[in-house]
């Protein structure tokens, strides 16, 4: 008996069958994104005459089509095998396709540095996570679009600038856009004070202060005052402790000097605000009743409501200046440093000048009516730390150190 050994090329044929089903597009372990193109074409199933095709996504379910179509078809992110098939009279076929669904959305770019205040001018790069993503960004205010200026390389910043950008990608959903405020600032000098002018120091630790709730906001405040050595610059900084209910504010005042002719004060101090506090506005005065009994509100406040720095007005209301401030975003348990600068004439009208926080200077220069008729006693100076609450209920720990009151 002869034994005969088949060629190599027919044990091949025998093993691993031949497909009459075309897949043009996707290709055999291609990545592709959601919903994705699938086309495919036969002649024949299993060597007879085709009469249908199908496909389906791993076990889902199979639809049905032509013997030579083009269709959509979704899938979630992952790997998947791509079922495609055909039928003719008593028989079958399945082509397997191992394809990778990636997401169908390209990532949101990334700026570095993040945004934020710098004292110098800073080197922007934008990156997105997306490979082979196009990233387009405007410094003009405009939304950037395909028509936008293209990212290329680190963006120069040397002044306040708004950066937005966008990722782009052929066959996937353009990212959502990323905004960077970026605000550069340089050290400014400090107010300037004659060497006339009249200095009040360490107002903080005078045993007068008085505190009651602002009846002027909503709700209810309450509060207690004294000095500590921990937190402190000096070694005896004034810890404002308030509560409220409904955003209520707790006013702490103390009258510090007799003066009725100085028309020009400068308030320089250092706040410290404890984690956790509710704050929404911080606001920090100054009062003289003039020789004529009427008393001149120098009033000003960073607030959490504008998000900017404002006055007091026409009519004792407050007014935005325009300039960004808002406390409930200051770092909390670091000493900041707020000095402002302010005036008047003879008649009452108050001119804020300028606000430095941090030796970052922001111009005010804005001039109102602030003459009123309170009845205080003629000469009377005063200063005053009113904390409002965010909220509907709530407690804040504030400490004031170095306080110094200039006045010429």
């Amino acid at each position: 008996m002869k034994t005969f050994l088949l060629p190599a090329f027919l044990l091949a044929v025998s093993i691993f069958p031949v497909h009459a089903i075309t897949v043009t597009t996707p290709a055999s372990g291609a990545q592709v994104a959601s919903p994705f193109q699938l086309t495919a074409s036969t002649e024949t199933c299993a060597s007879k005459p085709a009469v249908s095709m199908g496909y389906s996504i791993d076990s889902g379910a199979t639809t049905i089509t032509s013997t030579s179509f083009t269709a959509s078809v979704s899938a979630t992110p992952g790997a998947h095998i791509l079922h495609v098939k055909c039928w003719g009279i008593k028989v079958n076929e399945n082509l397997p396709v191992n394809i990778t669904v990636v997401a169908s959305t390209v990532s949101t770019p990334v700026f570095s540095p993040a945004a934020g205040t710098y004292k110098s001018a800073q080197s922007v790069t934008l990156s997105d996570a997306t490979p082979g993503a196009t990233i387009y960004y405007t410094t003009n205010g405009a939304a950037p679009n395909t028509s936008s200026a293209i990212y290329s390389g680190a963006i120069a910043v040397g002044v306040t600038t708004v950066i937005e950008a966008i990722g782009v990608l052929h066959g996937k959903t353009n990212s959502g856009l990323a905004r960077g405020d970026y605000v550069v600032t340089s050290p400014s000098t400090p107010p300037a004070i004659p060497s006339n002018a009249l200095v009040a120091s360490d107002v903080q630790l005078l045993d007068t202060w008085q505190y009651n709730h602002d009846a002027g906001t909503p709700g209810t405040a309450g509060g207690d005052s004294g000095l500590v050595s921990t937190p402190s610059r000096s070694g005896a900084a004034r810890q404002f402790a308030s509560s409220y209910t409904d955003a209520g504010g707790e006013i702490y005042s103390v009258s510090y000097a007799n003066d009725t002719e100085s028309s020009n004060f400068v308030y320089d101090g250092w706040v410290w605000i404890d984690a956790g506090s509710s704050i929404s506005n911080l606001e920090m005065d100054s009062n003289q009743v003039m020789a004529n009994g009427k008393t001149i509100i120098y009033a000003f406040q960073c607030s959490g409501y504008s998000k900017t720095w404002e006055y007091s007005g026409a009519g004792a209301k407050w007014v935005s200046s325009g300039q960004p401030c808002n406390v409930s975003t200051w770092q909390t348990e670091v000493w900041h440093h707020i000095q402002i600068s302010y005036s008047r004439d003879d008649s009452g009208n108050v001119t804020y000048k300028s606000v430095w926080l941090d030796a970052s200077r922001q111009t005010i220069n804005a001039t109102v009516p602030s003459s009123f008729a309170l009845g205080w006693q003629v000469g009377v100076v005063q200063t005053q730390f009113q904390v409002d609450g965010l909220g509907t209920s709530g407690s804040s720990n504030v400490y004031l150190d170095d306080l110094t009151i200039s006045r010429w």
